[in-house]
């Protein structure tokens, strides 16, 4: 089953009553479709400030919970 299938299948469930949620919200999801959003000043300054942090590297979700003293 396609996920426009799911959603719906969902939709089909949900009482007349409580659509207008589902409906503002499928109004968002379309307003954002196939629309990129290019970085604002805030995340391209987080971007370099993260770059310059981790100098490229990175850590294994294993090697990070060793160190933060957490069992997987």
């Amino acid at each position: 089953m396609s996920n426009k299938e799911r959603a719906m299948q969902l939709i089909e469930s949900i009482p007349d009553s409580k659509l207008i949620f589902a409906v503002d919200m499928l109004k968002n999801l379309r307003a954002y479709a196939g629309e990129e959003i290019a970085p604002d000043e805030w995340d391209l300054k987080m971007l370099a400030d993260a770059e310059e942090e981790n100098d490229g590297q990175t850590v294994s979700i294993e090697s990070l919970a060793s160190e933060l003293g957490i069992s997987l």
